[in-house]
């Protein structure tokens, strides 16, 4: 019998450490940005966007338009929210109307090079 128990421990055990292995980026990243953390956050969360991930993109545009473990700055939030919206996100697209309301026609024309230089890159120059 507990030789029984033993293996059924072994298992439990493998199954739950299973479990924890299938959180990935996203999940951590969202995690982390939920509790507060953000510098951890934007490291697990920007590579996805640079992957070209719609959600991540939103993300990363929620936090430059709050400061959220990085400055401040619309053109980036801009930029971030335009790719995701191109992809059909709608959360996207309703942040990005909410923050082109507040930019200059400079700060636009900024947040329309970097986006196209980002693009261009294939998301590999999208931090400016």
């Amino acid at each position: 019998m507990r030789k029984v128990l033993g293996f059924g421990g072994v298992v439990a055990i493998i199954l739950a450490s299973g479990a924890a292995a299938v959180a990935g980026p996203w999940e951590d990243g969202m995690v982390a940005y939920n509790r507060g953390d953000y510098v951890p956050a934007i490291k697990l969360i920007r590579p996805l966007a640079q992957t070209g991930n719609a959600k991540a993109q939103n993300v990363m545009g929620v936090m430059y338009r709050k400061g959220e473990g990085v400055a401040r700055s619309s053109a980036k939030a801009f930029m971030w929210f335009s790719l995701a919206a191109k992809k059909g996100d709608t959360q996207a697209k309703a942040h990005l109307q909410e923050v082109s309301k507040d930019m200059s026609p400079a700060e636009m024309s900024h947040a329309n090079e970097m986006m196209a230089a980002c693009e261009a890159s294939d998301y590999r120059n999208c931090e400016y």
